[in-house]
């Protein structure tokens, strides 16, 4: 799961004066799967100039918190799963069921296959789950979208308290709820980035360190599983844990707008069209001087808006101009913007383009949930020592989420200055390096390798939305980038068949099951790297010749000597 990097969120947009065919000033759109829910009744855009500012940080103040609690606790399974294992969960699944002090920290097969698959569901869910998040948040707005959410994690900790007592096995949908519980929060949240278009950077950015940190959840528990004697059973934590979904509901309910805040962009958009002063009502009204008068109202409400909005931003005109200036000058670092804007989806999905990207994210988004999931267990392997591979997981449960908090200015700063060629070499080049280290039986690898990992996953996660964006562009970002993560969610299944086939045919060895993920990875990312560098150059050299072209046709001289677009 990653946040979906738009510029056009993210920095204010010089608008007036402007081109309205530009692909920012288009409505951005979180349903990957398209509009194919009929329209809602014409939508009055919300502008936060209409809401105090008081109440405007309070949502952005409760949003972080929540996404704190809830938006990607599913990613924490690496802290959890000890406990689980100490409480016997699926321990009955082994033929030898011995549950005696020393067998309670270790899994037979049977039980490591059934406890990892809880968390792949989940990983498959998460990712999946763009797509129906996307619609009901178009079609029904936040409010609608953060209440759902909050359902799911209520009926997700309601399983899980009591799966021990359910004839059935409540673990897999207790946290396949809270798995889809979390983006219903998460990307609902994401338009509160318009409450303060100043700051909306940095309120996307602790919306994206919530929901990293939110990995930590689960770590805090284990901490305090501990300090009771395990006392503090799962059950009791879940049934505490159903605080925060009523927290949410509250939130949502008493706090939170019901509609999505509006962009810059469509603020302005809605305020310097004439045709908005015309409404359905007007056909009801017979009088033709009333009628005038509420036109009239309705465009001097347009220009308050303006007004308002010019006040919001905080911005001369000239620092609106550098802010654009500033943009331009990010899409020609990328080399690639506009590689296939104007395109279908369909042609984007059968282009180069997506196919390599979509690999890639596939391949490592398998390798990353599979080391999730089995980080203890390959280092029991690798390390031969019991105390050295759980020290390392109690390691790797506080660096993954203060590695995504940590890496947010970093991720930031290379997107922003570096070309799009670079970062995918970037990012083959520190997956290789990852699998090299997540292969050698020294402690000393064990904490390189988690260094690298806690830093690599944000990266890799907000470079593949940066690199749909700039490429695919806007018009079709939700159905492009909606089926990438989509794909890579669905064969994330695949991570039980390495387990399987870890613990099965190389005896719980992690070694031949990461080497071929390493060499697949790095195949299919050299080829994508090569592919968008020398398709770069070739717009480069396209870009130079247009301009080029264009040039002589400025000073191309007519007849009367007069000089053709050019001065006399």
């Amino acid at each position: 799961m990653s946040l979906h990097r738009v510029s056009s969120m993210s920095s204010y947009e010089h608008v007036r004066g402007s081109s309205p065919a530009r692909s920012e000033h288009r409505k951005i759109s979180f349903n990957p799967v398209g509009t194919w829910v009929p329209p809602a009744a014409k939508e009055e855009p919300v502008g936060a100039f209409e809401v105090s500012k008081t109440r405007r940080l309070a949502q952005v103040t409760t949003a972080v918190v929540y996404c704190l609690l809830a938006a990607g606790v599913v990613f924490g399974y690496a802290a959890l799963k000890p406990v689980l294992i100490n409480e016997g969960v699926y321990r009955d699944s082994c033929p030898d069921v011995s549950i005696d002090a020393e067998s309670s920290s270790t899994t037979c097969y049977e039980q490591e296959i059934r406890l990892n698959l809880m968390f792949t569901t989940a990983a498959v869910a998460t990712n999946v789950c763009a797509l129906p998040v996307g619609t009901v948040l178009d079609r029904y707005g936040p409010r609608v979208c953060g209440l759902i959410g909050s359902l799911f994690l209520a009926i997700g900790a309601i399983f899980f308290a009591f799966a021990a007592q359910f004839p059935f096995d409540g673990y897999i949908p207790g946290y396949l709820f809270l798995a889809l519980g979390g983006p219903f929060v998460f990307i609902s949240s994401f338009q509160l980035s318009n409450t303060f278009p100043r700051h909306s950077g940095l309120i996307l950015a602790l919306l994206t360190g919530a929901f990293d940190s939110s990995s930590a959840i689960f770590l805090f528990y284990r901490l305090i599983y501990i300090a009771s004697n395990y006392s503090f059973t799962p059950q009791k934590f879940f049934l505490v844990y159903l605080m925060v979904p009523v927290y949410i509901s509250v939130a949502q309910t008493f706090l939170m707008p019901k509609d999505s805040y509006k962009t810059v962009g469509e603020l302005v958009t809605h305020a310097e069209d004439p045709s908005s002063d015309i409404r359905p009502i007007d056909h009801h009204i017979s009088d033709e001087s009333r009628l005038a008068h509420l036109r009239e109202e309705r465009r001097q409400h347009r220009e308050d808006v303006v007004s308002e909005i010019t006040s919001l931003l905080g911005r001369k005109g000239e620092e609106g101009d550098k802010q654009t200036q500033a943009e331009e000058r990010k899409k020609q670092i990328s080399g690639v913007w506009g590689a296939l804007h104007g395109q279908s989806a369909f042609q984007q999905i059968k282009s180069p383009w997506f196919i390599l990207i979509a690999l890639f994210t596939v391949i490592q988004m398998v390798r990353i949930n599979y080391f999730v999931a089995t980080v203890r267990t390959q280092y029991e392997h690798l390390l031969s020592d019991h105390d050295k591979a759980v020290h390392v997981n109690n390691v790797f449960d506080v660096a993954l989420p203060l590695g995504g908090v940590i890496a947010i200015p970093m991720i930031g700063l290379v997107l922003d200055n570096t070309s799009t060629p670079f970062v995918l070499a970037l990012l083959v080049s520190v997956a290789t390096a990852i699998g090299v280290l997540g292969v050698l039986p020294y402690l000393w690898a064990a904490y390189a390798n988690i260094v690298l990992f806690v830093l690599y996953r944000p990266l890799y996660y907000t470079a593949v939305s940066d690199y749909a964006a700039k490429v695919f562009g806007f018009h079709t970002f939700g159905k492009v980038y909606g089926l990438i993560i989509c794909l890579a969610g669905i064969l994330n299944f695949f991570q039980s068949a390495l387990d399987a086939l870890t613990h099965k045919k190389f005896s719980g060895d992690p070694v031949p099951v990461n080497v071929v993920l390493l060499v697949m990875a790095l195949v299919v990312g050299a080829v994508l790297v090569g592919f968008v560098w020398y398709k770069s150059r070739k717009l480069g050299r396209d870009k130079l010749e247009a301009e080029a072209e264009g040039a002589t046709e400025s000073l191309m001289p007519e007849d009367n000597g007069e000089m053709v677009n050019g001065g006399r």
